[in-house]
């Protein structure tokens, strides 16, 4: 008897130290709701990720993803408490929401570029070329990025005609050009013109906004830093292993959800998002994916202002925190 309480105690003791030693196992998991600005693609991979192979769950948290798209606005969500984290599109958006006093605040930056490009045919070979073409921009483009490249390089909403998400006037007219991401649009039309586009990045030419922001409510950055911590840290790690290591995990995931992704446009993102260093590049190369710095956030609101994007007045620092990101997390991970 006395060696059978003995084991017992043993074995009791192990399962503590095991307990102790695993934070996903020794809690309740968290539950979160992040939600994406778009369907399920390759520009969320990291997320899905971190999903997908577990690391949600290693840093105690039980994630749902709500994606968003074309009828879907998840940002509104946020503020209300029916999500905890928010995927936004650029730095505008966090500068919009200390405009509107809306208690929202960014957190990290997945992306160090924004993916968004000027797309043209063959033979152009500066951005500054594309003031003589016909450009097709969507309402969004025009009070955004356009507004820049008109005060910056002189462009002319003169020849600018509606962007409708589609190539098809792009590529009927060779005196033209169009937007779209750098990890898709240039994929369709290499698909559908059977020629390469010329592809102008925005951030390499200075348009220096954040990207695929990760948002939270303030309440929350008070009251529960350990759990955004702990999202951004596994958010990160998420985007390390889906950019630099075995992404079917994800991919999987995004295909799940949204079944019109193919792997072939899956296979072509991630390699931009690598080449163009939309994901891991500058500030992220030493302090982590999720990088941001004071400096880099200042120079992009100062051209915002610059263009009438936004006024000069703004308390633009309200509109990100660096309490969470800088530590890096997850360099291990990216091959040497």
């Amino acid at each position: 008897m006395p060696s059978t309480r003995l084991c017992a105690l043993v074995v009791a003791g192990l399962l503590i130290g095991m307990l102790a030693q695993s934070p996903a196992l020794a809690q309740t998991l968290d539950k979160v709701r992040f939600g994406t600005n778009w369907v399920a693609e390759a520009e969320h991979g990291g997320f899905y990720q971190a999903l997908a192979d577990g690391t949600y769950r290693k840093y105690g948290l039980d994630v749902t993803i709500v994606p968003g798209g074309p009828n879907v606005n998840n940002r509104i969500l946020l503020p209300v408490g029916k999500l905890d984290f928010f995927m936004s599109a650029n730095s505008l958006q966090s500068f919009d929401a200390v405009a509107h006093d809306i208690p929202t605040v960014t957190v990290a930056a997945s992306f160090q570029k924004d993916p968004q490009v000027l797309i043209a045919h063959p033979g152009v070979e500066k951005l500054a070329d594309l003031k003589k073409l016909t450009l097709f921009v969507s309402p969004e483009g025009m009070v955004s990025y356009f507004q820049w490249l008109r005060a910056d390089y002189g462009f002319d909403e003169a020849k600018v005609k509606p962007y409708t998400f589609n190539a098809q006037p792009f590529l009927a007219d060779k005196n033209s050009a169009m937007q779209g991401y750098v990890t898709s649009e240039p994929f369709a039309i290499e698909t559908q013109g059977h020629f390469k586009p010329k592809v102008f990045l925005l951030a390499d030419d200075g348009f220096n906004a954040y990207s695929t922001l990760i948002e939270t409510r303030r309440d929350l950055v008070e009251k529960r830093p350990d759990l955004v911590q702990r999202f951004v840290d596994a958010s990160a790690i998420g985007w390390y292993n889906y950019i630099y290591g075995d992404s079917r995990p994800g991919n999987a995931l995004i295909k799940k959800q949204n079944p019109e992704m193919t792997d072939a446009l899956l296979a072509y993102s991630i390699a931009k998002m690598k080449e163009y260093g939309i994901v891991d590049s500058g500030d992220s190369i030493k302090l982590g994916i999720g990088a941001m710095t004071d400096a880099r956030a200042k120079s992009f609101f100062d051209k915002m202002v610059r263009a009438g994007v936004v006024k000069p007045g703004l308390d633009y620092k309200r509109a990100y925190t660096l309490q969470f990101v800088n530590k890096g997390v997850g360099l291990e991970l990216r091959p040497k």
